[in-house]
């Protein structure tokens, strides 16, 4: 990795742990309640629906995502505080997608703990799920310290966050519920960059800056920084399942074969193993085994096709075209900010 993605890095590191106390306050403080001020049966309200969103959105994550959105404010000039709301908002979408996701994948564990809907039963695990998606909305329409205008804005742009994330969904579950092994490298990518890289890069960096009142064109950039940088975590993350280490990750290690799940290094492999291999690539993935052997044997099939180093190849592009990016939008921001002090003391 390049001195400059490894400073990119480490600086957003540093501006995450800075920003993560006002994001933690900011979540606690958006816990919703009952909307009935008086003969509500509150407790059993707060008991099924509030209590458990409230509980599974505090219960972890890096908050990357709404800390992003701080940052597109802080990008395009403004400040961090223009984009709680938006963040907060991302981040309810984010515990939406996972309590939804735990149960159509018929999940155990979520952030260590049970999914929520092996603790409350998938009825009230779907609703909590649908509150967040309420919240979302809500949170913004409430934060009096935005402009009409400007509520407006981030409001489109979740809308079309959430569309991109239903699409790349849709795609996901669709071809494993039919057992569509016939997905193309190009039908993956614009799968997870629909699913992953724009509700988790892309979309927060723009809503952030609208929040603060950027023009179309600086918001644009932003989102075609976060495009690629998005599609790297996924890649990464999918990589790591395949060839990481496999003591750090435990039962996880290697979950994406058992689970079947089509990521480019497996799409790639298919595209490009001769018959007798391609089935037995196939069979290894339909058969949910955790056998060690299996498993490596299916690393194997994946090597030999040269899925890995497909799924390596499009990384430190898309890391290089984020951090050029972002060191340009950098750069143009200082000199703006020279230009605003140079016309002040002139």
């Amino acid at each position: 990795m390049s001195d400059a993605n490894t400073n990119t890095g480490e600086a957003f590191v540093a501006y995450l742990r800075e920003k993560l106390p006002l994001i933690e306050r900011a979540l606690h403080e958006a816990n919703a309640a009952p909307m009935a001020e008086v003969d509500a049966p509150a407790r059993d309200l707060d008991r099924y629906l509030y209590e458990p969103l409230a509980h599974f959105t505090a219960g972890g994550g890096k908050r990357v995502r709404p800390v992003l959105a701080l940052l597109g404010a802080e990008a395009v000039g403004g400040c961090a505080e223009q984009a709680l709301s938006s963040g907060v908002a991302i981040e309810l979408f984010q515990s939406a997608a996972l309590i939804h996701d735990d149960i159509a994948d018929a999940s155990e564990l979520r952030r260590g703990e049970p999914c929520l809907y092996r603790t409350h039963g998938e009825g009230l695990a779907i609703n909590a799920g649908d509150l967040a998606l309420t919240r979302v909305f809500e949170v913004v329409l409430n934060d009096a310290s935005l402009p009409g205008d400007r509520r407006l804005r981030v409001l489109d742009e979740l809308v079309r966050m959430e569309r991109h994330t239903l699409e790349g969904q849709a795609l996901d579950l669709g071809w494993a519920r039919d057992g569509r092994w016939d997905v193309t490298s190009s039908d993956y990518l614009y799968m997870i960059e629909g699913k992953t890289a724009w509700y988790t890069v892309a979309s927060p960096l723009r809503i952030g800056a609208l929040a603060a009142g950027a023009a179309d064109e600086a918001a644009c950039e932003l989102v075609e920084l976060g495009r690629p940088a998005g599609l790297a975590f996924q890649l990464q993350d999918d990589l790591l399942n395949l060839v990481g280490d496999a003591s750090a990750q435990g039962k996880d290690f290697r979950s994406d074969i058992t689970e079947g799940k089509r990521t480019l290094a497996v799409v790639w492999a298919l595209e490009h193993l001769d018959d007798e291999p391609h089935r037995e690539l196939v069979d290894l993935l339909e058969s949910k085994t955790t056998n060690p052997d299996k498993l490596a044997r299916a690393v194997e099939l994946i090597e030999q096709a040269g899925g890995n180093q497909a799924q390596r190849r499009p990384l430190p592009k898309a890391k290089g075209i984020a951090a050029g990016k972002l060191n340009r939008f950098a750069r143009q921001e200082r000199q703006q900010d020279l230009d605003h002090v140079d016309a002040q003391h002139g």
